[in-house]
């Protein structure tokens, strides 16, 4: 069996409704709008898990690799397609060659070395983010957490975004980039993302109904923002125990 066959990438949760409490939040951020700051004030303030490369971790052990050969294959680590591959239909590419372990029903246990590609990656991933669905209060920043787990009741979608201007600004501070710089890094990121997204889930980004709602950091604090979805939080518990 190999790595692909062994993470399902259309595994759906099975909850009754009658037994669901609120269990994740998922946010999707532009570059420089303040979503991870954000992310992590809302988990310290829910006492919510912030999902990292330990929910990856644990859920890449069920196909045989090791801590060291995880691959998040998040948007942030996507690079979009170049004008040919789009034209002419580029299959997956690689993205990391790994060494899978495998034990038979004797217990005899062999090793064999595999190329992930996107599709596979990214299979792992959704699986990731599902496992960490299922152990609950957990915010999910990107890697598609806004489709995977868009029809289970008991999650909140939010989108996180800023004016050009204030995501320069804040990259400029951050990072120390020049104007121009942080520009190209906002223009790569936001096509990688929404290529991303279209190719592996199907879904537009910046479309309005995959999200609760849409905070906008240009005219809100990040403060601020955290304390909206927070309230959102509790409101949405309350309708789901309704």
């Amino acid at each position: 069996m190999n790595l692909s066959d062994q993470i399902d990438p259309v595994a759906r949760c099975n909850h009754s409704f009658e037994e669901l409490t609120m269990s994740a939040i998922t946010l999707s951020k532009q570059l420089g709008a303040g979503g991870e700051e954000i992310a992590r004030l809302v988990s310290e303030m829910l006492r919510y898990r912030y999902f990292d490369k330990q929910q990856i971790v644990e859920a890449a052990r069920a196909s045989g690799l090791s801590r060291e050969q995880v691959v998040d294959y998040s948007e942030d680590h996507y690079e979009a397609q170049n004008f040919l591959s789009r034209l002419f239909g580029g299959g997956a590419r690689p993205v990391k060659t790994v060494s899978v372990r495998q034990e038979d029903s004797k217990g005899n246990i062999t090793l064999s070395e595999e190329t992930l590609d996107e599709v596979q990656s990214v299979a792992l991933i959704q699986s990731a983010v599902r496992a960490a669905y299922d152990a609950g209060d957990i915010v999910i920043v990107g890697r598609g957490g806004q489709s995977i787990l868009q029809e289970m009741p008991d999650v909140l979608h939010v989108r996180v975004v800023a004016p050009m201007g204030v995501r320069i600004s804040r990259l400029q501070k951050r990072e120390g980039w020049t104007v121009e710089e942080a520009e190209q890094q906002i223009i790569r990121h936001d096509r990688a993302t929404s290529e991303y997204l279209g190719r592996f889930f199907g879904v537009r980004w910046d479309d309005p109904d995959l999200y609760h709602f849409v905070l906008n950091t240009g005219k809100l604090s990040i403060d601020g923002a955290a304390q909206i979805i927070v309230d959102a939080v509790v409101q949405l518990r309350a309708s789901i125990a309704g």
